[in-house]
């Protein structure tokens, strides 16, 4: 059964070797004399962070147009990268490593699935009834995609990684802010995002520099898994103080967004945040706490959250409105969102109508309601099967399950470091680690019910958590200590 689940989860993959016997090998440092006698090229990796703060920085604040050419210009220095690898890299990287491993691999087995995964949208596109329309979302897809890979690549130095991390946290916490000056000043919505008819009708929901409430709710989710990792992380006590402070302000920020998906992905990232803290944390503690700190807790978590929705009016009845089936006009318009969605997929079982938005508006009015227009299909996981079929939904669902068995398994390897305290850095460090997969999993659970993913601000995001996870990985030969 382990043998299974380690194949499944290509975690016994020999990819380094396999990358050495294959043709791609070739393509990995024809310019590497080029490089080293650049002078510029001597920060490569500090580069290439700038690149990766600078998106990240200014998502919230800019046009969607700017973030592409920030994705391109990251997506191009990827390639140059790639093509002027240089062992000399490799043996400088070695030194920022916790753990110093023999050789950071340039490719992990996340890599190995979005590559499968693109391939799938790729077929998809070729296959669309819509062939142009869906080759910008091709286009919009490879772009993120590249992002990932030169995300996953510089975040293999944990100085870049904090830096990384720390430009979104600061960025989030300026969002929060101007969301909540709008909830005091009030603002007007820019859509209908209450039911009239709803006691919430008159409720301001803030949406900041985002434009949505929904979308901004996508965007915190990450922003307060991170946070509290950051009170930890954080060494100065100014620091743990403005971490203190994020997680406030971001999670005041994000309840009053109103948005329910919102909600739902905070409660799944918390509880696996919690889940995964308690379980690193418990060789240190004594019997009793690693027992019972988890249900405490959690019992906690649940009593305050259940006393919040007694007491809060508005909270209240927007959770009410969750369970109130096709008597909300937001869930009837889902629904019928959904069924027709269904039917799409219904005549496109196999490779979808190809990706993006673009080619949904082309397809959807064909099937839509009356009254019932949609940008996307509102759910992430019928979105996957729509535009890429059963096949790229299979690769979806296997990229992932082998992304969080990746990072399970460096969790577990730090844990065991930071237990032979051979690293006390590897113990913060892995604090990160464990933000990304509560991250990852909040951003799935609102994903389900809302459209937001596919966004700039939180697509990068959602990037951005695949690439932190990758950039964790060792092979086991090198976990072992031997030589590849």
């Amino acid at each position: 059964m382990n043998s299974a689940w380690q194949t499944l989860t290509l975690s016994t993959l020999p990819l380094q070797q396999w990358l050495n016997a294959s043709y791609l090998h070739y393509l990995v440092g024809p310019l590497r004399q080029w490089r080293r006698g650049s002078w510029v090229m001597r920060w490569a990796n500090e580069i290439g962070g700038a690149l990766v703060m600078l998106v990240f920085a200014l998502a919230p604040f800019v046009n969607n147009e700017l973030v592409a050419v920030l994705l391109a210009a990251c997506g191009a220095y990827w390639v140059l990268l790639t093509l002027s690898e240089d062992e000399q890299e490799i043996k400088a990287l070695e030194a920022d490593l916790p753990l110093a491993p023999r050789r950071p691999p340039l490719a992990t087995p996340i890599h190995v699935l979005v590559l499968l995964y693109w391939s799938a949208v790729s077929i998809a596109t070729a296959m669309s009834p819509v062939k142009k329309a869906a080759f910008v979302g091709w286009q919009k897809l490879t772009l993120y995609l590249l992002f990932f890979a030169l995300v996953a690549r510089i975040l293999r130095s944990p100085r870049i990684r904090s830096w990384v991390i720390a430009v979104y946290l600061l960025a989030a916490l300026a969002v929060s802010v101007y969301g909540l000056q709008q909830w005091f000043s009030g603002t007007a919505a820019l859509a209908t995002w209450v039911d009239p008819a709803s006691p919430l009708s008159k409720t301001t929901r803030v949406y900041s520099y985002l434009g949505n409430p929904n979308l901004l709710a996508g965007y915190l989710i990450p922003a307060i898994a991170f946070s509290v990792a950051a009170v930890f992380v954080w060494q100065s006590w100014m620091q743990k103080a403005l971490a203190a402070v994020m997680v406030v302000v971001n999670s005041v920020c994000l309840a009053l967004t109103f948005s329910r998906g919102g909600w739902i992905g905070i409660v799944v990232a918390v509880g696996v945040l919690l889940l995964l803290l308690a379980h690193w944390w418990s060789i240190y503690l004594p019997r009793f706490w690693r027992r019972w700190a988890l249900p405490i807790v959690l019992g906690s978590a649940a009593v305050v959250v259940i006393l919040a929705m007694l007491v809060v009016e508005p909270l209240r009845d927007r959770v009410g409105s969750m369970f109130a089936g096709r008597g909300d006009s937001s869930n009837n318009f889902r629904i019928n969102v959904w069924l027709a969605v269904i039917e799409m997929i219904k005549d496109h079982p196999i490779w979808g109508i190809g990706p993006g938005n673009v080619a949904f508006n082309k397809i959807y009015p064909l099937y839509m309601k009356a009254r019932y227009s949609a940008l996307s299909a509102y759910s992430i996981l019928l979105e996957v099967i729509l535009e890429a079929g059963i096949i790229g939904f299979t690769c979806f669902v296997w990229l992932l399950t082998v992304t969080i068995a990746q990072g399970w398994d460096a969790i577990q390897r730090l844990r065991q470091a930071s237990d032979s305290h051979r690293d006390r850095f590897t113990n913060r460090d892995g604090l990160w680690l464990i933000a990304a997969i509560a991250s990852l999993f909040g951003m799935i659970a609102h994903g389900l019910v809302d459209t937001v993913l596919y966004r700039p601000e939180v697509n990068t995001l959602w990037w951005l958590m695949f690439g932190i996870i990758a950039s964790y990985y060792m092979p086991r030969q090198i976990e072992v200590g031997t030589e590849e």
